[in-house]
């Protein structure tokens, strides 16, 4: 294996600075001592770093000088004191780092200029883990826009370029659990996690870190991301990236080394080791996607290398990234949730609109109406297939609005049913009153289970826009 190693650590400078001022911080600053030992026990060459304090807007960002020489200084703790660093960038991987995240329809570039400010938990984590510079060191953007499918993919670019090399590589995620900073400053003596629920969560997160369930852990953020109180999925992106990097599932050995308060944050040193043991199979695959396709307004390339405009039409809702291939056009619109897969929301062929299959889940947030068919551990639950199926017409809708077509102008549905015996007379009852007037043909097919918890989907052709 190319990898071998994952570490979690957090940004914050205080370990750093002042471990002395607290208890905590303290723990902290002799978990990430039990990590470098980690390190070099394992005989890890190169460190890749992925910072949720190095936010970019425009693609993602790879850091490329060789030997980056600053002085560093906290924009938010200035108080502590500065940070000297000299470090040793693997420059040469990140530019293949670079070429595979554009191979996969990303768009990335590297960044090599004296000066450049190299972020807070960046030099942390490089600066503790990796103190004489023993190892190589990449570092790479969390781009504030990327939704889970981009920051998926750009896991397996990581991937891509290290396993097209010859050194150990250990992955290095910088984040906090529970996100929340105090925003007055404080006595290091009071410091304590933000709230009783950012604690619980931290709790639940650090049970399955600890016993080596990276995925489960990714996947557990849609039910965190509907429960937190600040709705932004910043501490969720390293685990979706770090499980893409090291591999979807849950054969990891897990060490929490440390856990404590950090300025109303929950900070933790966990390492994260491959194993053939296997902690536990996981539920499903949210959103297991190959090649990013632009699904974001902010930022699209296609598959085939032609970059995506937003086109207005003249009834859209919001924009939509629609490629110039002739004569099929590919639309996709943030109007809707986002693919699970390696698919565009329709695509045009002649006269026709053929849009893949639609669920009921809701744009952004993935929520789904009604409720989910089956919990985090797999057990069912009662859910509302009036409100599903309601949420999936609704989303075809706006997937039409935004191909310039509309609802009135399908022509064919095939609908999927996880339980017929129970399903099919509430489906059959909204459908009914959103399809009678338009006289499509349909045919309803019961199935054994869809990708996310849901109980129907539909697949629809519709009429194009007359040109």
């Amino acid at each position: 294996m190319s990898i071998v190693k994952g570490i979690i650590v957090p940004g914050i400078p205080h370990p750093l600075l002042c471990p002395e001022k607290n208890e905590g911080w303290t723990r902290l600053r002799e978990g990430f001592e039990a990590a470098r030992k980690e390190l070099e026990e394992c005989g890890a060459e190169r460190i890749v770093i992925y910072s949720t304090m190095w936010p970019s807007v425009i693609g993602h960002q790879i850091q490329a000088d060789p030997e980056p020489e600053w002085v560093h200084v906290d924009e938010l703790f200035h108080d502590l004191g500065s940070i000297p660093y000299k470090f040793k960038i693997d420059a040469e991987f990140g530019h293949s780092f670079q070429a595979a995240a554009e191979a996969r329809g990303l768009m990335a570039r590297t960044v090599a200029y004296h000066g450049f400010p190299i972020d807070t938990g960046s030099v942390v984590a490089l600066k503790l883990l990796n103190p004489d510079n023993r190892m190589s060191a990449s570092i790479v953007s969390s781009n504030v826009y990327a939704d889970r499918a981009e920051t998926v993919v750009l896991g397996k670019a990581a991937r891509d370029a290290i396993e097209a090399s010859d050194l150990k590589t250990a992955i290095v995620v910088v984040m906090t659990l529970s996100n929340r900073l105090f925003t007055d400053y404080i006595d290091p003596a009071s410091d304590h996690i933000h709230s009783p629920k950012d604690e619980e969560w931290n709790d639940k997160l650090l049970e399955f870190l600890g016993g080596g369930r990276l995925e489960d852990v990714a996947q557990l953020s849609r039910t965190i991301q509907d429960q937190i109180r600040v709705h932004k999925v910043v501490n969720f992106k390293p685990m979706w990236w770090m499980s893409a990097v090291m591999g979807q599932h849950n054969r990891y050995d897990g060490a929490v080394h440390a856990y404590a308060p950090l300025f109303g944050t929950g900070g933790a040193v966990v390492s994260l080791t491959p194993s053939n043991e296997v902690a536990g199979d996981k539920e499903y695959d949210e959103e297991d996607v190959e090649v990013f396709q632009g699904n974001r307004t902010v930022l699209g390339a296609s598959t085939d290398g032609v970059q995506q405009k937003p086109t207005s039409e003249s009834n859209s809702q919001a924009p939509t990234l629609r490629t110039t291939t002739t004569p099929a056009a590919v639309i996709n619109t943030d109007t809707a949730p986002a693919p699970v897969g390696a698919y565009p929301h329709a695509r045009q062929e002649g006269g026709l609109l053929y849009l893949s299959g639609v669920g009921p889940r809701q744009p952004g947030t993935n929520a789904i109406p009604g409720g989910p068919i089956k919990d985090e551990n797999g057990d069912a639950l009662n859910y509302d297939i009036e409100a599903q199926t309601e949420a999936v017409i609704e989303n075809i809708s706006k997937i039409l609005i935004a191909s310039g077509s509309s609802l009135d102008e399908v022509i064919d549905v095939t609908a999927f049913l996880v339980d017929m015996d129970r399903d099919f007379a509430g489906y059959n009852k909204v459908y009914a009153k959103h399809f009678t007037p338009i006289g499509a043909t349909r045919t309803t097919i019961a199935i054994r289970a869809l990708p996310t918890p849901i109980a129907v989907e539909f697949k629809v052709v519709a009429r194009a826009p007359k040109s």
